[in-house]
């Protein structure tokens, strides 16, 4: 199958990863040239330590790389497709636009997904002309990692795509969950929550950065602690998704804390930005409390 993804960041340039390693010809569309010259050495990156680790053998690597192209005109990406994953940021006008762009070029039996983790795949569905061909797609960060993919049933969305997508998932060595179609779905409606409440708990002073982590690690197996993972997935993500469960349930317990709302506004947005509850030291894995919370 022809395979396009649409946005070339960190989310889009592992789903172009696990899909050309799986045989697929994939298309990797973004429009600026730099953000998919970036990708494309991410992911040669990323399939070198693969390859470093014996999990990929270096023919393979090579093969996988040559089923990659890149675009920066989305209709020419999308014209041949038979299945787009749309991997933009997580902000609805931006995907609405997009899938009524691809809805006008794509083929008439190609399935259109996204990966967003938690707007309405209904509401994305009805921007476009084939609601039935519309499903999320949601992978886990980092995509050539984690198995899990969250496969979610829009409104109208048939049985037939709904399968489609799970067996293809299955093809690439991922492990598909089937869900329904609400705020958050299941996976960012239970994180996000803890998210912030381990924010607010930071917020109030009831614990440090470190401290808050490693009672997550030690005492609930987590292999990541909650602060450390928000750096690691975005604040800024963390607050939209945060957003979208408030204005989806209308509950005070999905408000997003202030002092997430206050570090996005000042651009404090974890790894992405090289600060957030950590510093982190660029091309490498050391990470330090971050100046504003060290004692």
């Amino acid at each position: 199958m022809k395979i396009t993804v649409v946005g070339a960041g960190q989310m889009g340039n592992g789903i172009a990863h696990v899909f050309a390693q799986g045989g697929h010809q994939v298309t990797l569309v973004d429009i600026a040239q730099a953000s998919l010259d970036k990708a494309l050495a991410t992911i040669t990156r990323n399939m070198d330590r693969q390859v470093a680790k014996g999990t990929l053998a270096e023919a393979d690597k090579t093969a996988a790389l040559k089923r990659i192209t890149t675009l920066t005109d989305t209709a020419a990406g999308v014209k041949e497709a038979g299945l787009v994953v749309e991997a933009a940021t997580e902000n609805t006008d931006l995907k609405l636009k997009i899938f009524r762009d691809i809805d006008g070029h794509a083929p008439e039996g190609c399935i259109l997904a996204t990966n967003t983790s938690s707007i309405s795949i209904t509401k994305i569905a009805a921007a476009t002309k084939r609601p039935e061909q519309v499903i999320g797609m949601h992978f886990m960060n980092p995509v050539p990692v984690m198995k899990l993919v969250e496969v979610i049933r829009g409104y109208d969305t048939s049985d037939a795509v709904t399968r489609a997508i799970m067996d293809l998932s299955r093809a690439i060595g991922k492990v598909p969950v089937e869900v329904r179609d609400y705020a958050g779905f299941v996976s960012n409606r239970v994180l996000m929550p803890m998210i912030n409440e381990a924010i607010e708990t930071l917020f109030q002073g009831v614990g440090g950065v470190e401290e808050i982590d490693t009672v997550m690690k030690l005492g609930m197996a987590h292999p990541m602690g909650p602060l450390q993972l928000a750096d690691f997935i975005g604040l800024d993500t963390c607050l939209a998704i945060l957003r979208v469960l408030h204005d989806g349930f209308g509950q005070p317990k999905y408000a997003p804390c202030p002092l997430l709302v206050q570090m996005v506004t000042a651009g404090k947005l974890g790894v992405k930005s090289g600060e957030g509850f950590y510093s982190y030291t660029a091309g490498t894995k050391e990470l330090k409390v971050a100046p504003a919370f060290a004692s």
